[in-house]
């Protein structure tokens, strides 16, 4: 339990770095939307942002 948490951690670290240097600010703020949009199982904003998010990483 504890391995599948640390490795959790390690990805959305990595996936914030990866947006990050892709994406700037505009990335970060859409991987919390989404992030946000699931917690608060919401899912028109998530769907959306998750949706932009994969049009921008794909142009970038």
């Amino acid at each position: 339990m504890i391995a599948f948490q640390v490795l959790w951690a390690l990805a959305k670290l990595l996936l914030g770095q990866l947006a990050q240097s892709r994406l700037g600010l505009l990335g970060l703020l859409l991987m919390w939307t989404v992030a946000m949009g699931v917690r608060a199982r919401r899912t028109g904003p998530a769907v959306g942002a998750a949706v932009l998010l994969i049009l921008l990483m794909t142009q970038a």
